[in-house]
């Protein structure tokens, strides 16, 4: 842990300034997440003016998802580079841009194109702006700053919904977009008065992993789309599914020739995955967003298209699943801190989405928000009660030298999840429609939320809903196999202290790039001492393994990652 010296040393840094450093990344970590999740609500007043469905119109969600999670892995390198305000000013005005021409566009092609410019952006505002924090604060002042960010970054994406859905209501989609790039101006501003910081050795940036690997999930996600529009065996789907294979495969060797030569960092170390117990919360971590992101992103429509119901209340709906997710972190931490093996709370959350989502089968026009409040509750419980403890456990499991790559896949899980997620969800919808109305146009302007057939549209949802299920289900049962098969076979026991038991704010959303605070109070030894492919942790003297000091039990350590 940082000395009073030292954290005095940090605070001069930034001098006065530091605060409104502070102020101004908290406000991006509010509104950038908002303009994720807020989207979907607008999807169909946009496609209805735009004359736009199918993917096309996904891509208005799923392309901001894409390029903000992509370019998340070079970001925060190019701010060690290049300077992290610098990239956070450069961030905030492609976001600001990205988002005017979303506002302004005449056709959805062109929204799609400035969506994903705004989703760059994002990348460099989320990534840039948490390496800023890590400069500029240090020791308890970190930690708390870093509890406020993921707190910001949760509340965004919680109540985007409902305030879009507002803005949306009275003034039209729109305006909604200049809404935030009023923001997004004052952002850049704001970020022309920080200070300067960067790394004292420049790091090399991996343009050759980073490329592959951006290419290689589009044209996944591209095709994905295509197979349910054109066919999964037509040409318009082979062509770039054999495309994305090649690339991402070439990612992997480019990845692996960089860890072999030690040539540069790579912006995904793929040794993690070797790592069960790692692998087992990376994949607890992917279906936690499974099991939201569709529910979040389609229902809004389902509700203005078979119900009629208006955006704003659509966007009140979803606060039935999205305040769990706020309430309910600091009950999983501390079940955890109270003995409870966080494998199983893991399990728990996972089947829990799988029963939330099951439970929306019983979804039907007309259906009433009382109805919807079961099932809404319990896919926003099962999220709540792990979100806060993934990261937690997930960083005992490797050595302290890989704290960063360790976040830094976890946080490319969470981003490729919300992309995957939202282009599978519309592809089933698509794929399970066309044949019920017997026309792809049409099965693609009743997914963008047009009204009619309302019936036709609820059993497509109901397919895709069980197919949802039986994926988290299977989740579920791998993460615990994978955590339990540590557990039982544990590594000799070299570690003289637990591993840390987690804190209880909310975990970073997509976009973050902050490793969560971390109690010093002992976690159940079963969950966290297995043997990590790619080193242990030993006690250390910052706060992840050693006994709380006599002044301060509850002593905690925050590690910032780009």
């Amino acid at each position: 842990m940082a000395t009073e010296s030292q954290a005095s040393a940090a605070r001069e840094v930034g001098g006065s300034r530091s605060t409104f450093t502070l102020l101004v990344v908290l406000l991006g970590m509010l509104t950038l997440p908002m303009a994720m999740s807020g989207t979907t609500v607008a999807l169909p007043r946009i496609g209805a003016d735009l004359d736009a469905t199918g993917a096309a119109l996904q891509w208005v969600v799923v392309g901001y998802f894409l390029a903000a999670s992509s370019f998340m892995l070079v970001a925060g390198s190019l701010g060690d580079l290049h300077g992290r305000r610098r990239i956070l000013t450069a961030g905030a005005t492609l976001y600001t841009a990205g988002t005017l021409a979303s506002a302004l566009a005449p056709n959805i092609l062109l929204l799609d194109a400035a969506r994903i410019l705004s989703g760059i952006g994002a990348a460099g505002v989320m990534a840039s702006g948490s390496s800023l924090l890590a400069a500029t604060f240090t020791g308890p002042a970190r930690t708390r700053v870093f509890a406020s960010l993921g707190t910001t970054a949760g509340l965004g994406l919680a109540f985007g919904p409902t305030f879009s859905g507002w803005l949306v209501d009275a003034v039209g989609w729109r305006a909604t977009f200049l809404s935030y790039v009023a923001v997004g101006a004052v952002i850049v501003v704001g970020t022309r008065l920080m200070p300067e910081s960067r790394a004292d050795t420049s790091p090399r940036v991996d343009k050759a992993g980073a490329a592959t690997f951006i290419a290689g999930l589009a044209l996944a996600l591209y095709a994905i789309t295509q197979g349910s529009k054109s066919g999964w065996a037509a040409v318009p789907t082979l062509v770039p599914a054999a495309l994305s294979l090649a690339l991402l495969l070439t990612f992997v060797r480019v990845e692996r020739r960089l860890v072999r030569t030690g040539n540069g960092r790579p912006i995904l170390d793929l040794r993690l995955a070797r790592n069960p117990a790692f692998l087992g919360w990376a994949v607890g971590s992917f279906g936690l967003g499974a099991g939201t992101t569709g529910v979040l992103a389609y229902l809004p429509t389902y509700l203005q298209g078979a119900n009629g119901t208006t955006a704003r209340a659509a966007g009140l709906t979803l606060l039935l699943m999205t305040v769990p997710i706020l309430a309910l972190p600091p009950l999983g931490a501390r079940l955890v801190n109270r003995g409870v093996r966080a494998r199983h709370i893991l399990t728990l959350s996972l089947l829990l989405l799988a029963a939330g989502n099951a439970w929306l089968t019983t979804l039907h026009p007309g259906i009433p928000v009382t109805s919807l409040a079961g099932p809404l509750l319990t896919i926003g419980a099962g999220q709540g009660l792990s979100i806060g403890i993934i990261d937690a456990q997930a960083m005992s499991m490797v050595a302290p030298s890989e704290v960063g790559m360790a976040s830094g896949f976890l946080n490319t899980v969470r981003g490729g999840t919300g992309a995957i997620m939202l282009t599978i969800f519309g592809a089933l919808l698509l794929a399970s429609l066309e044949p019920r109305v017997g026309s792809a146009p049409l099965a693609a302007r009743i997914t963008a939320g047009t009204g009619g057939h309302a019936q036709e549209f609820t059993e497509s949802w109901r397919v895709t809903l069980w197919s949802t299920t039986a994926l988290l289900t299977a989740l579920a049962a791998l993460a615990y196999r994978l955590l339990t098969a540590v557990s039982t076979h544990p590594a000799p026991a070299t570690d003289s202290h637990p591993a840390p038991a987690v804190s209880t704010r909310p975990a970073p959303t997509a976009g973050s790039h902050s490793t969560p605070a971390v109690s010093t109070r002992p976690a159940p030894t079963a969950d966290s001492h297995p043997a990590p492919a790619v080193g242990r942790r030993p006690a250390r003297r910052d706060g992840w393994a050693q006994p709380p000091s006599p002044r301060n039990e509850t002593t905690t350590h925050t590690e910032s990652t780009r």
